[in-house]
């Protein structure tokens, strides 16, 4: 699902950039000149998205959400530009140099892959400042902003829902792709239900490995991979994967609807209940580890706005809010005093979450 815009004069300045961005699937959301005026901020953001871009009902929509609070409470023009499958790192960097050829300043690039291209064309481009979600590296100039997330914590609160909630004593986790940083979701989420009870069985399906990114937007693997689970008798499956995990709810509810099993779906990054793409399939959403993006962006581009830019890795963890369990449908408010037990522990430091999963 993508949604149309138009590309204004104001934005862009010659033809020549405008060319480029759409040439690299960039696309502006209209700022009019009226609400960029009014704030006075004369701040140009440009947005790479990862692989899904806008409409995900996931990971990019919640960067989205973000961009689109800047915009309406800071007043700054925008411009987007989506990623597409199979891409190269070449087709990254021509992206971002879009951005910045037609004046965006700063540039945030949603996603680990992005890295490579981000510290090259940074690089090149010193004067202008950067954001990257989800990667940081040792290498990267200083004008590049990590912008991470303690994924483990809240994939860790998923972990202790699934296994209250587990019959069959038997849950699922899907991965997009598998990378450390989707390890690291799987590893919560493990030591979660194993909190809870060391006997409950955790079955792990990654859908594609690297360079393969493609689990991230394949609804159709996200489905084959949780009928899997749901026929070999798991009653709960968690998936951090990206438009794919929609796949897995579509399954979950279906399982339900039609074989009357007692099955439920955790969603990830947004709160998916509440996503109009998956409202069908909300009363079998037990809950999302939600992982706000859009506080991590919005904060950025406000410390851009205010003078003070984030430097270096800013990480956002449960402590800070940045990873939570959402509430919608009410069906987890049974389990309440349990999860609010394990927030507690692990933000005082009682409970440290590990970031990778078991070997073997």
């Amino acid at each position: 699902m993508r949604r149309s815009v138009k590309l204004a004069a104001v934005v862009l300045s010659g033809s020549l950039g405008i060319a480029s961005l759409a040439a690299c699937g960039a696309k502006s959301t209209d700022n009019s000149t009226a609400s960029a005026g009014a704030s006075g901020s004369g701040l140009k953001v440009g947005m790479a998205y990862d692989i899904g871009g806008r409409g995900d009902q996931s990971f990019n929509d919640s960067a989205a959400r973000g961009l689109d609070k800047a915009k309406a409470q800071l007043g700054v023009t925008v411009n987007e530009a989506e990623a597409k499958q199979g891409e190269s790192d070449a087709d990254k960097e021509a992206r971002l140099n879009s951005l910045v050829t037609a004046g965006f300043n700063p540039v945030i690039a949603v996603g680990f892959v992005y890295q490579p291209a981000v510290e090259k064309v940074a690089k090149a481009n010193p004067n202008v400042k950067f954001a990257i979600i989800d990667s940081s590296s040792d290498t990267q100039p200083s004008n590049v902003t990590s912008l991470t997330f303690s994924e483990q914590e809240g994939s860790y609160l998923a972990g202790v829902a699934a296994a209250l909630k587990s019959k069959t004593k038997h849950v699922g986790f899907i991965g997009g792709v598998q990378t450390e940083l989707i390890k690291k979701f799987e590893a919560g989420y493990r030591a979660g239900v194993a909190s809870v009870d060391q006997n409950i069985k955790v079955d792990v399906k990654y859908l594609t490995t690297p360079p393969d990114f493609t689990g991230f937007a394949d609804p159709a693997k996200g489905k084959s991979a949780a009928q899997g689970m749901l026929d070999n008798g798991d009653d709960v499956i968690y998936s951090a994967a990206g438009s794919s995990g929609s796949g897995a709810i579509e399954a979950v509810y279906t399982e339900w609807s039609t074989n009357h099993k007692d099955v439920w779906a955790i969603g990830v990054d947004s709160d998916q209940a509440n996503q109009p793409a998956l409202a069908k399939y909300k009363d079998r959403i037990l809950t999302s580890m939600v992982k706000n993006v859009d506080t991590a962006v919005y904060t950025y581009i406000n410390s851009v706005k205010t003078g003070s830019p984030l430097t270096g890795v800013k990480n956002f963890d449960l402590k800070q809010g940045g990873v939570s369990l959402a509430t919608t449908g009410g069906h987890i408010d049974d389990i309440k005093k349990q999860l609010d037990d394990a927030t507690a522990k692990i933000t005082q430091g009682a409970t440290t979450v590990p970031t990778a999963p078991p070997a073997g």
